[in-house]
């Protein structure tokens, strides 16, 4: 793939913004019209985007794919087809397993590519991600939570808890955890992409 051009980031970088949790949007437009720091990727640089479940990762996965000129690949749709087994079950029905199985498919992968990480890689494997521009992709509770009450595909965590428990504890546990990780925030990743020639 080829960096994209000054209109095309722009138009791309819009995009973004549109697949973002509206309710944070409003926001990130205003951060980005404001001066500030711009962070890409070096040349050769693994990128990673990562946060929490239902945050939206997948849908940006194509289009940070096309800002920076590189093909991505989801880490989850991955682990589904290299082992045959629905994440749903895989992660209810052997945890440890999963989590080992998706490090060290992060870990095989050739450097320099773009993978979009499943919700829990940020928060179980963060020293996995040294050296990895890790973009992190925010959400709201309130839109975590919606989403996630929706969306009945998606393994149940803490299967010992109501449902509402387990959104509200396992999003601000992550949030803490989350916290505590080098990672580059969404706007000064699009403020980089509109205010720097993109290098694959």
């Amino acid at each position: 793939m080829s960096a994209p051009s000054a209109e095309e980031r722009q138009r791309l970088v819009e995009q973004v913004l549109t697949c973002v949790d509206p309710r944070l949007s409003p926001g990130l437009r205003e951060a980005l019209a404001r001066p500030g720091p711009g962070l890409l990727p070096t040349p050769g640089q693994t990128v990673a985007i990562a946060g929490h479940r239902s945050a939206g990762k997948t849908r940006l996965l194509p289009l940070v794919g096309a800002l920076l000129g590189r093909t991505g690949l989801d880490l989850d749709a991955h682990l589904e087809r290299t082992h045959g087994r629905p994440l749903r079950t895989w992660v209810a029905e052997a945890p440890a397993e999963f989590r080992a199985a998706e490090r060290r498919a992060l870990l095989d992968l050739p450097p320099g590519g773009l993978v979009s990480l499943g919700g829990g890689f940020l928060s179980h494997h963060a020293d996995a991600l040294t050296g990895v521009f890790t973009l992190l992709v925010p959400i709201s509770f309130d839109s975590y939570r919606e989403r996630l009450l929706r969306d009945r595909t998606r393994p149940r965590l803490r299967p010992e808890l109501s449902l509402e428990e387990e959104l509200s504890s396992v999003f601000h546990e992550r949030e803490a955890l989350h916290a505590r990780v080098p990672t580059v925030a969404l706007v000064e990743f699009l403020r980089g992409c509109l205010t720097t020639e993109v290098l694959p």
